[in-house]
């Protein structure tokens, strides 16, 4: 499994418990978790580490002081950071406040989020 099911369930608690409508999609290698349509939290397992991991879109203006909580790193996929996302490893995400906490940064910037265009014709 690309990803870890307990902290899966642990993130769509959360999101249970604030009555946030979402919706799941398997992308990247690990699991999405869709905010109005939009990319907001995502888990997957770091192929090099194999550790969990929590991706939060948090956008550009929270990046860097993001950076500077527990767990947190850059997150690149082509060798170079893509500002306003993070990945959260499991010390910034073992506490259920601490992933709380992720979640509803995530969550505060969905509304500031751009959706992805459609590349269905």
């Amino acid at each position: 499994m690309p990803y870890d099911e307990f902290l899966a369930d642990r993130v769509r608690q959360i999101f249970n418990d604030k009555s946030i409508a979402f919706r799941e999609k398997s992308m990247m290698g690990g699991l999405i978790f869709m905010v109005d349509d939009k990319m907001c939290v995502g888990v997957d397992i770091d192929r090099k580490t194999e550790e969990d991991r929590l991706m939060a879109r948090i956008g550009k203006e929270a990046y860097e002081a993001a950076l500077e909580e527990a767990g947190a790193r850059e997150m690149k996929f082509t060798g170079k950071a893509m500002r306003g996302f993070v990945f959260i490893y499991p010390d910034g995400i073992d506490a259920d406040e601490d992933l709380e906490f992720w979640i509803q940064k995530a969550i505060d910037f969905n509304p500031l989020a751009k959706k992805s265009k459609s590349k269905r014709k």
